[in-house]
């Protein structure tokens, strides 16, 4: 029965998603063509925040923050826990600016959320080394100009027993090569209101995200990559077991 119930939730959830998709990916379009790829991304990030926004109230899946204040003014790479598929909408929801993530290139597949993916995300193929060049090419520039990026250093969705699996170097030497702070968060709970091995028992609640200290970089170099990818998986780890 609760599998059941489930079910149909999670159907009624996955049609207020799309649908919602459907409304706001007119606006996506425009405000990418009309204007500069920064200006395009800001504007767009406003029209992506009423998806999840609205997502939320239709399904009752809360989304909080919580933490460290965060300077908008400063440029950071967000580096996070991912556990689950409702961490897309935590992320939307709680990073109180706008950013350009890092995502895989299998994303494209899915209908309407592909074409707004194609806008907003810098996509990466893994298996091809001229894929992740360009894309490591496509997040400095975004840095450069003054935009936030985010990356999940797991690397993709953690389906294990584990509250973290290890990390992958290339935001950490991403934020070396830029002297670009990273900002550690954690998912606390998204993998309890929607398991990513069962999607049948979504439930409805508080997804609660958790902000800690920017981690500084400034002077740091290539020989210190691996104490500060110590440093932010301590630093999750330690957020995700409170």
């Amino acid at each position: 029965m609760r599998k059941l119930l489930g079910g149909f939730y999670l159907l009624y959830s996955a049609i207020i998603f799309f649908v919602l998709m459907i409304i706001v990916c007119p606006f996506i379009i425009i405000s990418t063509a009309t204007f500069n790829e920064k200006t395009g991304r800001k504007i767009s990030f406003y029209f992506l925040k009423s998806w999840a926004w609205g997502f939320s109230l239709l399904t009752c899946l809360w989304f909080s923050a919580n933490g460290t204040k965060i300077d908008t003014s400063r440029s950071y790479i967000y580096v996070g826990n991912h556990s689950s598929f409702l961490d897309a909408v935590a992320i939307v929801i709680c990073i109180p600016q706008a950013f350009s993530p890092l995502g895989k290139i299998e994303m494209l597949k899915i209908p309407v959320f592909g074409w707004i993916y194609k806008r907003l995300v810098v996509m990466i193929d893994r298996s091809s080394r001229e894929s992740r060049d360009n894309s490591v090419a496509e997040l400095r520039k975004d840095l450069a100009d003054g935009q936030s990026i985010l990356i999940f250093p797991e690397g993709t969705m953690n389906k294990s027993d584990q509250p973290l699996n290890p990390f992958y170097d290339g935001a950490f030497r991403l934020a070396i090569e830029t002297q670009t702070p990273i900002l550690p968060f954690a998912i606390l709970n998204s993998r309890a209101h929607l398991p990513r091995t069962d999607p049948f028992l979504l439930n409805p609640g508080l997804i609660k995200t958790l902000f800690g200290e920017a981690i500084e970089v400034k002077g740091l170099v290539a020989e210190d990559l691996e104490e500060l990818k110590r440093k932010t998986f301590n630093a999750i780890l330690q957020m995700l077991e409170k």
